[in-house]
């Protein structure tokens, strides 16, 4: 929890000062810890933690981050927590950012923003997170999970994802340099190729349109398929040339590249998660052709299926002598 907020303290700060640089006068991030009504608990591990604020204290939260929860997963949610997840329900309807780390995402799907989504949690809970909320389509293979209208909820897997949830979530509020800087300073990841894992999932332009977000839903869940984007326009009811003009002005792709970056993200987990070998996983994501996916690949991520591979095995501690 606290490198959550020591984290984000130190955007626009400092790199600057390791680079002798004076800070610029604006604050990036001001985060805060806030509980129900603001008093001082202790933890599972007995510290005496001070919130800054009770939850209803303004001002608002543009942004809410849930920790990992420490709770009996076998009962029903305690009360205070189910205060947390009426007030974070609020907090998502007045416009704010929703995320969870690890078991805190129990909490969202009690608040109900991970409803009819995708999401993701540790695999410890992610039975409990399954069978508590049955519209939720939990990917447990999953480390980061953008969701909903505008990707306005993020949820993280187990609790050191906190680092892949911070990097994405700078990346996108703070632009991805600030994220590239932060990696460096804090020594959370490598990132060889200069581009952070997750940068493709910040891309997507912000929209409000239902029609759209339903065929980029549909898309999520049938890329594999062979003609995904004849099954989008269907869905949508309009022309083709209707669809098609009405889609890249949402999201400033074409349907196409749409599917193919759903399809490199998907093969991206895959390659990380997975030994199964390049032309399987070309397959299992929709590809027909193996050389077709691995031009893909490069072209949206920048290296080749394999390369990405290395790299992220290199985590591995067999790759530590």
């Amino acid at each position: 929890m606290f490198s959550l907020l020591d984290v984000l303290s130190s955007v626009g700060r400092d790199w600057e000062y390791l680079h002798g640089v004076e800070p610029g006068e604006a604050v990036v991030f001001e985060p805060s810890l806030r509980t129900a009504n603001g008093a001082p608990y202790w933890d599972i591990n007995g510290r005496k933690i001070t919130p800054d604020a009770a939850f209803h204290e303004d001002p608002a939260p543009d942004l809410v981050i849930v920790p990992d929860i420490h709770v009996d997963f076998s009962g029903p949610l305690p009360p205070d927590l189910l205060e947390a997840a009426d007030w974070i329900a609020e907090t998502h309807a007045g416009g704010a950012l929703t995320t969870s780390v690890c078991s805190g995402a129990l909490v969202l799907g009690a608040s109900g923003v991970l409803d009819g989504n995708d999401a993701t949690t540790h695999w410890g809970v992610a039975d409990t997170l399954a069978n508590r909320h049955r519209s939720v389509r939990v990917r447990r293979e999953r480390v980061l999970v953008p969701a909903g209208e505008g990707h306005r909820v993020v949820t993280a897997g187990g609790a050191s994802a906190w680092s892949d949830l911070l990097l994405y979530l700078i990346a996108r509020l703070a632009g991805l340099e600030a994220a590239r800087r932060i990696a460096k300073v804090w020594l959370l990841t490598t990132h060889d190729e200069g581009q952070l894992t997750y940068a493709s999932l910040t891309a997507g332009r912000q929209h409000d349109d239902k029609l759209v977000a339903d065929a980029q839903a549909f898309a999520a869940n049938c890329y594999m398929d062979a003609t995904p984007v004849a099954g989008m326009v269907a869905r949508s009811g309009l022309s083709e040339r209707g669809f098609l003009r009405r889609f890249r002005r949402a999201t400033g792709q074409s349907p196409a590249e749409y599917v193919q970056t759903v399809r490199v993200e998907e093969a991206k987990q895959l390659l990380e998660t997975t030994d199964a070998p390049i032309d399987d996983i070309a397959e299992e994501v929709g590809y027909s052709e193996p050389s077709s996916f691995r031009a893909a690949f490069r072209r949206n991520v920048g290296i080749s299926a394999s390369v990405y591979r290395r790299k992220w095995r290199s985590l591995s501690p067999a790759a530590v002598h």
